[in-house]
């Protein structure tokens, strides 16, 4: 692994990073930790609770904190917010502290795997679909940018995806 020794799981909601943040962490004998939970735990609120209060830009300001405190740790494994990437000040730091990790998955997947999930303020619509395609769009040439590893997870079993990554970041 490069400078601190830290790995960064970046993508869209649903691409499976705090899954496999959590196993990687066990492989790598790591700390692990996901931005989301931390602002939660900090603020004492969940994520829908702060984007009703405070807004997007809000919690958008509480994450920038939060990932330029997480990404001067040493030897961790961070997952992301799926928009960790549009501060630049997030890509910045990202990119220069750690490995950076784009687990990359289809909209279709996206919508299997957050069908029944409401703690995602912004699918809370009546066309997810056109949202994830949309944040899709603006997203990932940003995650893109500040990948030094870039895996497709759909349809691969989280283990199998640990494994390549263990083999990418060793080797």
């Amino acid at each position: 692994m490069k400078r601190s020794q830290s790995v960064f799981l970046i993508g869209p909601m649903g691409a499976g990073k705090s899954t496999i943040g959590r196993l990687l962490s066990a492989e790598l004998k790591v700390e692990f930790f996901d931005s989301d939970k931390v602002i939660e735990e900090r603020c004492g609120a969940n994520i829908p609770w702060i984007f009703d209060m405070e807004g997007e830009s809000g919690f958008r300001e509480r994450e920038e904190q939060a990932i330029d405190e997480l990404t001067q740790m040493s030897s961790i494994v961070l997952a992301t917010g799926g928009g960790v990437v549009m501060r630049e000040a997030n890509r910045r730091h990202l990119s220069a502290r750690g490995t950076v990790v784009y687990l990359c998955t289809s909209v279709e997947q996206q919508l299997a795997r957050t069908a029944k999930d409401k703690n995602r303020p912004l699918l809370q619509a009546e066309n997810p679909e056109r949202i994830l395609r949309d944040l899709f769009s603006a997203r990932d040439p940003l995650y893109r940018e500040i990948a030094d590893i870039i895996i497709e997870t759909d349809q691969r079993n989280p283990r199998w995806v640990v494994q390549e990554l263990k083999r990418l970041i060793k080797g």
